[in-house]
C-alpha cells in the first residue's frame, strides 16, 4: 500500500501536467505518451554520463517542455489539428527517445540517483518517510501551478481555454498561450518521467504507452470526488486522483487480477467515473447530480472559469 501511494504521488506531477492541457486549456494533448519517456530517457542518459541527478532530472523537464512546444507550434503555426499534432510529436519522440538512450531501456544499476539515498536507507515501500518527502515535493509543485494560474498570464491561459475568440478580441496572443501551456504541461510530464524512472530503477522506451489514460483517470476520479470549483481544489483533486488510481490498481493486483488487465481496468475506471454520476443513487447527491450533466464533456467542453480563492 505504501509503495502504491509513493508511485501515485509521483504520477500526481504527471497528472498536473495533463490537467493544464485537458482542463485549463481544453486541448486534447497526446504528446504526453512520448514526453514522459523523453524526460526519463534524458535523465537516465545524463546520470549515466556522470551528471548530477538533480541536474539530470531538471533536464528531463526541459526536454519535455521542448516536446510540448513542438506540438504547440505544429498546431498554431502549422494549422494542424491539435489531436493530430500531439500524435505526430508522440510518434517522433519514440525514435528520439531511442536515440537519447541508445537502446530500448537504460537501467540505473549502481548509478547514483535522487532516489538512491531513500533506497539505501531501506525506506522505499516500507515506511511513511518517503511518502512524506514525495508529498512535500508534489505539494510544492501544486502550489507553483496554483500561483501561476492566478497570475495575469495564467488567467489569460484559462480564458483561452474557456473562450478563445473572446480573449483574442482583447488583444491576447492565443497562439502564444497555447504554446506556453503545452510546453509547461509537458515539462511537468517530463519531470515526472525522470522521477518515475529513478524510482523504478530503469528508463524504458515503452513506459509512456497509454499513459495518457492514467492522467485522465487521475483527473476525472479526483474531480469527481472533490470537484473543481476553485483552482487550488482542482489541482488538489488531480493529485488525490493519481494516488487513488494507484491504490485501486494495487488492490486489483492483490485480489488476483493479472498485470496485463491493467489497461482495461484503467479504461473501466474512467468510464465508471463518467457514468456513475448519471446513474443510480449518486444522482440523488446534489454535488454529483450537478457534475453528472457535464462530466462526459471533459474532452470537448471548455473548463468553467475558476477562481483562486475560497
Amino acid at each position: 500500500m505504501i509503495g502504491a501511494i509513493e508511485v501515485g504521488l509521483l504520477y500526481g506531477i504527471f497528472a498536473l501536467g495533463v490537467y493544464l492541457t485537458f482542463r485549463v486549456l481544453n486541448f486534447p494533448d497526446l504528446t504526453v505518451d512520448g514526453s514522459l519517456t523523453t524526460g526519463a530517457a534524458t535523465a537516465a542518459a545524463l546520470i549515466h554520463a556522470g551528471q548530477s541527478p538533480l541536474l539530470a532530472t531538471l533536464a528531463g523537464g526541459v526536454t519535455g517542455m521542448i516536446a510540448g512546444a513542438i506540438t504547440g507550434i505544429l498546431h498554431t503555426k502549422g494549422k494542424i489539428d491539435g489531436l493530430l499534432a500531439g500524435i505526430l510529436t508522440m510518434i517522433a519522440l519514440w525514435s528520439i527517445n531511442l536515440r537519447i538512450m541508445g537502446k530500448s531501456n537504460l537501467p540505473f544499476l549502481r548509478e547514483e540517483t535522487l532516489i538512491s539515498p531513500l533506497r539505501e536507507a531501506g525506506w522505499m515501500g516500507k515506511t511513511w518517510y518517503v511518502v512524506l518527502i514525495f508529498l512535500v515535493v508534489v505539494f510544492a509543485i501544486k502550489l507553483l501551478v496554483d500561483w501561476f494560474l492566478s497570475t495575469d498570464l495564467g488567467l489569460a491561459i484559462q480564458a483561452t481555454g474557456n473562450n478563445e475568440q473572446m480573449i483574442r478580441s482583447f488583444g491576447v496572443n492565443t497562439d502564444g498561450m497555447k504554446i506556453l501551456t503545452l510546453s509547461l504541461s509537458n515539462g511537468l510530464v517530463g519531470l515526472a518521467g525522470a522521477l518515475i524512472a529513478q524510482y523504478n530503477g530503469v528508463a524504458d522506451i515503452s513506459m509512456g504507452i497509454g499513459v495518457i489514460l492514467v492522467g485522465l483517470a487521475s483527473v476525472i476520479l479526483g474531480q469527481a470526488l472533490l470537484g473543481q470549483r476553485w483552482i487550488w481544489l482542482a489541482t488538489l483533486a488531480v493529485v488525490v486522483g493519481a494516488v487513488l488510481y494507484r491504490i485501486i490498481i494495487f488492490g486489483a493486483l492483490r485480489i488476483g487480477f493479472n498485470q496485463d488487465d491493467m489497461k482495461l481496468m484503467t479504461a473501466l475506471l474512467v468510464i465508471a467515473a463518467l457514468l456513475l454520476p448519471r446513474w443510480g443513487f449518486l444522482k440523488r447527491i446534489p454535488s454529483f447530480k450537478n457534475r453528472g450533466n457535464k462530466r462526459s464533456d471533459i474532452l470537448t467542453q471548455p473548463a468553467p472559469a475558476a477562481t483562486t480563492g475560497a
